[in-house]
């Protein structure tokens, strides 16, 4: 009930999945996002990514790993997000 409020004064929040590509700069990450997209002449598929900073608190997320990232208040220049949850972190051998 009251997360319902919260998403009627702030709006639906944009969520996106990507996979953590740098790790160095502290309380930052810089997150891959891939989507594909269809030509419209030749019907063929292309891959585009974009690349977001997202805040991470704890600086607990690792290159490599999946997270998701939602969008938040501006928190410096060009971070605007935030990183959500773990989603998957790969397997170390």
């Amino acid at each position: 009930m009251a997360t319902e409020r919260n998403e009627a004064v702030r709006g639906i929040r944009k969520t996106k999945v990507g996979v953590v590509m740098s790790d160095r700069m502290n309380k930052t990450v810089v997150v891959r996002v891939e989507r594909f997209v269809l030509h419209q002449r030749y019907k063929k598929y292309t891959r585009l990514w974009s690349t977001y900073k997202a805040h991470d608190e704890q600086n607990e997320y690792r290159s490599g790993d999946t997270v998701e990232i939602i969008e938040t208040r501006p928190l410096s220049k060009e971070k605007c997000w935030r990183v959500s949850r773990l989603i998957e972190r790969p397997e170390v051998r």
